[in-house]
């Protein structure tokens, strides 16, 4: 069975970018425009990880972080940040907050993959 990775930012070019390398990989990709959005999904179906961005409308990624680290359901979920915020400021409030893993726009393909493999078998 697929793995799932739920891709969560308000940038509809990033959603795709993400969604084909990760797809090409095997895994299973649905994508939400924001945290709220994301918020609302999850119950739909099992997440096996989750890349989001900070800068959202309605619910940023801190927030959607936070969220899901405070839910017993979803709190084991995998979470990569993915951002273009990148100073060691921004960097560690996303880690603070319960992300597994912080990569900074732009980035390569193979870098989110490699991060995605190092949770998802």
């Amino acid at each position: 069975m697929k793995k799932v990775i739920l891709v969560v930012d308000d940038s509809p070019t990033i959603r795709k970018f993400v969604s084909v390398a990760l797809s090409l990989k095997g895994f299973e990709i649905v994508s939400c425009a924001d945290g709220m959005e994301a918020i609302e999904f999850l119950p739909t179906k099992k997440v096996d990880l989750l890349i989001t961005d900070l800068n959202m409308p309605n619910v940023d990624g801190f927030e959607l972080i936070a969220s899901i680290r405070k839910n017993n359901e979803y709190k084991e979920i995998p979470i990569i940040v993915l951002s273009y915020l990148g100073d060691t400021e921004d960097i560690q409030k996303g880690l603070e907050c319960g992300a597994n893993s912080y990569l900074v726009k732009p980035f390569d393909p193979e870098r989110i993959i490699n991060e995605v493999s190092k949770y998802l078998n």
